[in-house]
């Protein structure tokens, strides 16, 4: 059985489309949430986000469940990535406009890659780290293009930027997780977020909103936070914590794209010349091949896997059809091939 010859593009295209959900609800959140409490903004993303999370679980054979030692773990995501972070954001969204809110998020990549690479060792050679700075290059110019035209208030984009640092520790605390179902990982996460931030909204004393804002924050959580983080865990399993956080950086150009196409100023050069550095980043990332000889230590633990991926050779009676679920155990072995940071290359170079 042959390996994927391009393993980056499956990890790569699941993040863009995480960044793309995420993306274009900042601007909406932005603007649904005008005049709401922070609290009760974030409360209702997060319900939105627990609903998909609850309809998205997998068939135990299909996927590997949460333990009971994930719990320090799924309460720490929680707290920084379904409290901290979209209170932060919300609360910012209030001082300052869709477009550079959007842009600011720019930095989550950094705060992610470098927390990939102190706590998980994953290897960045140097077409990463290139991607890395023209993602971050294209997002300092974006703002920079958004401070010429004055108006932005400083408050605001630090409180976006603490948001940007509070989902930094949060993607990297989810890498751990990512072997275990995405659904039920979404599903704990928001609803933790969810119950908090709704008690937080009651003892500030946040006035309800509207049905209309409610609804349309309800939709926006759904798709831009739970369908989205759901393709994150699967793009951080295929792709690894780093280069799944350097691909979502793209995420900032598409909502400040969007927000532009809300009514904001229109595009100018160096809106153009920002989004340029930043599809040259992901397209880096997409292109990926990283391949030499390397040793696999035997190993067991659980996850969803398939035969067809050249790390899973035992045996079946009767043999499963497509990806399955159980405990299994790894015989050491030395080979070369295309390959990724994922669970079964963690080696180091």
């Amino acid at each position: 059985m042959t390996p994927p010859s391009a393993p980056a593009l499956r990890g790569g295209l699941l993040a863009l489309l995480a960044a793309t959900l995420f993306g274009i609800s900042t601007p909406l959140v932005q603007r649904l949430g005008a005049g709401l409490g922070a609290f009760s903004t974030a409360a209702l993303l997060y319900g939105g986000a627990a609903m998909v999370g609850a309809a998205l679980q997998r068939r135990r054979e299909q996927e590997a469940r949460l333990h009971q030692a994930d719990g320090a773990r799924l309460l720490a995501m929680a707290l920084f990535g379904a409290v901290l972070g979209p209170v932060a954001l919300a609360w910012g969204l209030q001082r300052t406009s869709g477009a550079s809110a959007s842009l600011m998020l720019t930095l989550e990549a950094l705060f992610t890659a470098l927390l990939a690479r102190r706590l998980y060792g994953e290897t960045m050679d140097a077409r990463v780290w290139l991607a890395m700075l023209l993602l971050l290059a294209g997002g300092m110019v974006l703002i920079l293009d958004q401070g010429r035209t004055g108006g932005v208030q400083l408050t605001g984009l630090l409180a976006v930027l603490l948001a940007t640092a509070a989902w930094g520790i949060d993607n990297t605390l989810s890498r751990a997780l990512a072997e275990r179902d995405p659904g039920q990982v979404v599903l704990f996460k928001t609803a933790l977020g969810a119950a908090a931030t709704s008690a937080l909204a009651w003892f500030s004393k946040e006035s309800l909103p509207p049905l209309t804002a409610a609804l349309g924050l309800l939709a926006v959580g759904a798709a831009g936070y739970g369908l989205s983080l759901r393709l994150y865990l699967l793009a951080q399993r295929a792709f690894g914590a780093a280069r799944t956080g350097s691909v979502f950086a793209f995420a900032p150009f598409i909502g400040a794209l969007f927000a532009f196409t809300l009514g904001e100023r229109p595009a100018g050069g160096l809106m153009m010349a920002g989004g340029l550095l930043m599809l040259c980043g992901v397209a880096l990332h997409l292109a990926e091949h990283h391949a030499h000889e390397h040793t696999h230590t035997p190993l067991d633990h659980e996850h969803a896997h398939d035969h067809q991926d050249g790390h899973h050779d035992h045996v079946h009676q009767p043999a499963p059809i497509g990806p399955h679920s159980h405990a299994h155990h790894h015989e050491g072995l030395r080979h070369a091939h295309p390959h990724v940071p994922d669970s079964h290359h963690q080696h180091t170079h």
